[in-house]
């Protein structure tokens, strides 16, 4: 029997060789801070397609320039980026990966120089700066910034999108009650904390057609925050909206203690998957085959989401497929090693 793990996956016409996929990690490597693609995105990008996964997502990626991390983060926010952005996905098609972007806005969690912007005029901690409070033009104003990245990840040949809603960062920021004290239509319910991630999808939706996911943080780690019950509600408006998938990850909203261990973040993608009947991406300290094909097999998640492990060995697929008792095919010139 096939393991489920290098089973194909299909997303709205778009089909995945296997289910290992590369979760958007920060490189805040874009040295000249104008936030093009450098060599070593082309190189390490590249290098875990040639390893066999099946879904590559480029880390977060700033539809603003203010919604950087860092002055080193990629950008989206000018159709400059998009020849860089078009090298890059097709170096990667080139061998076999689909590849994906993650459009993203760093809100409070902006280290950058001048004004920052957030839902409320809340630091996220006592040595963080303090953000200036959205107004209504800021908001239409980031929702268009969202849709213009959405419309350059289309003409760079991007094959899927991902809305950054976790970590901390922007959306998220709208989402939870820790960080929004708005007394407008964006504050105050879930309905309205929502509204704003609603009217991200539905800028978007009006320039891209293919899969659409969206990263979450299921867990606010917070007595008074969110848990991921809370997050079955706005997974099912997500699904009505036409997601395809949330990638389930948790915390960074506010400073907090995490109990981390193996798998620690996987129940969040099953809560949420079985509670809003909508496929997950599980991640968090997945490393092994045996750990991944376990999630896939009892139908914890759709798909697995590497991150650090794919630091350490770009070619984790080969080393899966073998603990697994599987034949994968490789690059033809690394034959001789391959086998």
């Amino acid at each position: 029997m096939t393991a489920k793990l290098f089973t194909p996956y299909t997303i709205k016409g778009v089909t995945l060789k296997n289910r290992i996929v590369m979760a958007p990690m920060c490189m805040y490597s874009s040295h000249n801070e104008d936030g093009h693609i450098q060599n070593w995105h082309r190189t390490h990008y590249t290098t875990r397609a040639v390893g066999q996964v099946g879904l590559i997502i480029v880390e977060a990626t700033a539809v603003t320039p203010q919604g950087r991390i860092s002055p080193q983060d990629l950008g989206i926010w000018s159709d400059d980026h998009i020849k860089g952005l078009q090298e890059l996905t097709g170096l990667v098609k080139e061998h076999g990966a689909k590849i994906g972007i993650q459009l993203a806005h760093a809100g409070r969690k902006a280290e950058l120089e001048g004004e920052i912007i957030a839902p409320s005029a809340i630091r996220f901690n006592e040595k963080s700066k303090l953000p200036k409070e959205m107004t209504k033009a800021d908001i239409e104003e980031t929702i268009a910034a969202f849709k213009k990245g959405a419309e350059r990840a289309a003409k760079a040949g991007f094959d899927i999108i991902e809305i950054h809603g976790a970590h901390g960062y922007l959306i998220n920021e709208f989402l939870s009650p820790l960080t929004n004290k708005r007394t407008d239509e964006y504050g105050g319910s879930a309905e309205n904390r929502y509204r704003f991630l609603r009217e991200v999808i539905e800028a978007v939706k009006t320039v891209w057609d293919g899969p659409l996911l969206v990263r979450v943080s299921a867990h606010d780690y917070h007595e008074d925050g969110l848990k991921p019950e809370d997050y079955i509600n706005f997974a099912k408006w997500m699904k009505e909206q036409g997601v395809d998938l949330i990638d389930v990850s948790s915390g960074a909203v506010v400073p907090a203690k995490i109990n981390v261990y193996p798998g620690y973040q996987v129940k969040y993608a099953e809560t949420i998957k079985n509670g809003a009947n909508i496929p997950t991406g599980a991640v968090g300290l997945i490393t092994t085959a045996i750990q991944a094909e376990e999630i896939l097999q009892n139908e914890r998640a759709d798909l697995v989401f590497l991150a650090r492990e794919l630091l350490r060995d770009p070619y984790w697929p080969r080393r899966a497929a073998k603990e697994l008792g599987e034949e994968i095919i490789g690059p033809k010139q690394y034959e001789r090693g391959w086998i």
